[in-house]
């Protein structure tokens, strides 16, 4: 082993969490004359790291004995989650000070939970994979509680805390009995030594386990109770964050997790993967419908497409890692517009988070009512806007791998669940004006997230040969 060598392998993520404690010094020197500055600085790190991200040694290269691996999938992972840390950062910087929380430690809190996904992502070992989850959710947890004098926000906090360690131990626990009955926690040595050998019991159950840890990150269900409460108690911008880079950088991981040590035991871990997936799909699309707060419904939302993503990992092929990958970066740039949308809904300096309240948007805030509106029928999977695209390459993965029943009801499900999205849309241009929304709150920086978000969704059609370039090959770099 070559340190150095190792070193260079992890620069991003080095780069990173240098930065992270560099900004902590500099925050707590400077105090709150730095705020802003902090801010600015940790989005120029992730932007160097992004850099370092799509400049590689080589194509594919291990660190630390083969606990961390960087290849092309580990690569488009962590340009999401960079992308959806740094909008984050954007879109909280107005919205703190007005709230008067703007604090130096919440841009030193998001780098290090983006250090723990990259990490995750690149995770080739179950000891790096637990690592780099630990690191993620301990800032998570934080993040969730950061407005201290709110009492939903330290409520979120306590809850997200405690499941989040329930389900650490469920996890842990799968990990030592996976270690217990092979011998090693090498993705490629148990990958080999399964395939060899038959699939016992008590594999089997470490495999169940792990994945309820894992259900657990991406809110699947039935590990999905702490969602609503979470991310309506959260500000908002750490609910979009929650939304961005963490679900993105848990389902990559849960799909690297399950095909990269696993292969030879698909058919008994598909079945229960399967299973999470028609529950999240169902209850997402039907608990929604009634949910009066926007935060709560889109909990819900969420809730449903990680179901529809987790069609791509349950087909098991190139075909169905490459539609979770697409899905995960349609999924993350049209929700970073609906969080800016959200953010506007400020009423007297106030936040109000009613859905009721957006009725008559289209009179009082047309161009907003129009961005909104495209990015609600863009969820709901409308054609030909970016959710289309995003549901169809799934349900054709899972169509191809035989999967009729669960992708028929995924199909039902996103008829049912576009019942809401609608609602929306016909609260905003069909209903009686609710007193209109304080104007001139979104800015240069969340005018252009949401222009690049509704861009994004309305015209991906016409861009999509890159990014579908790309997922393929960062599919092909999983699955050879």
């Amino acid at each position: 082993m070559n340190i150095s060598v190792d070193l260079a392998i992890l620069a991003p993520e080095l780069i990173v969490t240098i930065g992270a404690m560099a900004l902590l010094l500099f925050g707590a020197i400077r105090g709150e004359k730095g705020i802003g500055l902090v801010s600015t600085l940790a989005i120029v790190v992730m932007a160097i790291a992004a850099w370092f991200v799509v400049m590689p040694l080589s194509s594919e290269a291990r660190a630390f004995g083969g606990a961390f691996v960087i290849d092309d999938f580990a690569r488009f992972a962590k340009l999401l989650i960079l992308l959806g840390s740094a909008v984050t950062l954007l879109m909280a910087q107005d919205y703190f000070k007005a709230q008067g929380i703007d604090k130096f430690e919440f841009p030193v809190l998001v780098l290090l939970a983006t250090t723990g996904m990259m990490l995750m992502v690149s995770a080739s070992n179950f000891i790096g994979l637990y690592m780099g989850i630990e690191l993620q959710s301990l800032a998570l947890y934080v993040l969730a509680a950061f407005h201290r004098d709110s009492l939903r926000s330290t409520e979120a906090g306590l809850k997200y805390f405690v499941l989040g360690a329930l389900s650490s131990g469920m996890m842990l626990y799968g990990i030592s009995l996976i270690y217990g009955f092979t011998g090693t926690t090498d993705f490629a040595a148990i990958a080999h030594i399964v395939t060899a050998s038959n699939v016992s019991v008590g594999l089997i159950f470490g495999i169940v386990f792990l994945i309820s840890g894992l259900a657990f990150k991406i809110s699947a269900v039935p590990f999905h109770m702490w969602s609503p409460d979470v991310y309506e108690g959260a500000p908002t911008p750490i609910t979009a964050f929650f939304f961005m880079s963490p679900k993105v950088a848990a389902m990559i991981l849960f799909v690297r997790a399950m095909l990269g040590p696993f292969p030879g035991a698909f058919h008994q871990w598909q079945q229960i993967v399967v299973a999470i997936s028609v529950l999240s799909m169902v209850l997402g699309a039907f608990a929604a419908i009634g949910q009066s707060n926007i935060k709560r419904l889109m909990a819900y939302s969420s809730i449903g497409h990680m179901g529809y993503a987790l069609l791509g990992l349950a087909a098991g092929t190139t075909q169905g890692v490459e539609g979770v990958l697409l899905y995960m970066l349609i999924y993350l740039v049209t929700n970073a517009g609906v969080f800016v949308c959200i953010l506007a809904m400020r009423r007297h300096g106030e936040q109000v988070e009613t859905i009721a309240d957006l009725a008559g948007l289209a009179r009082t805030q047309p161009k907003l009512a129009f961005a909104y509106s495209a990015l609600m029928f863009s969820l709901a999977g409308i054609p030909p806007l970016a959710g289309f695209f995003a549901k169809f390459y799934v349900f054709m993965a899972a169509i191809g791998a035989g999967l009729y029943i669960p992708a028929i009801i995924g199909v039902l499900a996103s008829v049912v669940g576009a019942f809401y999205y609608l609602r929306i849309v016909k609260l905003i241009y069909f209903d009686e004006p609710a007193p209109a929304f304080d104007m001139g709150l979104l800015g240069a920086k969340l005018g252009t997230i949401l222009v690049g978000s509704g861009v994004f969704s309305v015209f991906f059609v016409v861009g999509a040969a890159p990014l579908v370039a790309a997922a393929a090959n960062a599919a092909h770099a999983l699955l050879p």
